[in-house]
């Protein structure tokens, strides 16, 4: 992925990191996500991107669907992502868990997205596995998507 601005602006992962020093260089295929964060942060990114080859690609198999459409999914602006917690997810760690929200304006008016999202390190390298909504957190639901928050298309 060829990033437009030569990744001058902010990440969007709401790091207050440049884009080329944050989730840049994971979005470009130059470096592997050392932590399950580091991944949420950087499929986040992938979203408001538009990159759905990188989130497929960052996706466990035994959970990745087989294409997105994030193309031919309705105008989704993302709006900021706030993570309230990582449990494990560390380097040497072979499973995670990230808890965050994120905001997003679909055509009307804005909606939240609160999700604990699981991830698993196989060889090495971190990937997402599914992602559930925390017990009475509530959000809108994401325009066609199947299953999990920043899992499918939209979303």
């Amino acid at each position: 992925m060829v990033i437009a601005d030569g990744g001058s602006a902010p990440c969007p992962c709401g790091s207050d990191r440049k884009l080329s020093v944050c989730c840049g260089p994971f979005l470009g295929g130059a470096a592997r996500a050392a932590t399950a964060e580091q991944l949420m942060r950087s499929r986040y990114s992938a979203y408001v991107l538009g990159n759905e080859e990188y989130l497929l690609d960052t996706w466990h198999t035994s959970t990745r669907p087989e294409r997105l459409g994030l193309a031919e999914s309705p105008a989704v602006r993302w709006l900021s992502l706030r993570v309230i917690r990582a449990e494990a997810g560390g380097p040497h760690d072979t499973e995670g868990l990230v808890e965050f929200i994120a905001r997003y304006k679909p055509a009307g008016r804005a909606n939240r997205l609160h999700e604990i999202s699981r991830f698993r390190r196989d060889n090495g390298r971190w990937f997402y596995v599914e992602g559930v909504e925390p017990v009475g957190a509530g959000h809108g639901s994401m325009p066609g998507k199947p299953g999990g928050n920043l899992s499918s298309s939209g979303g």
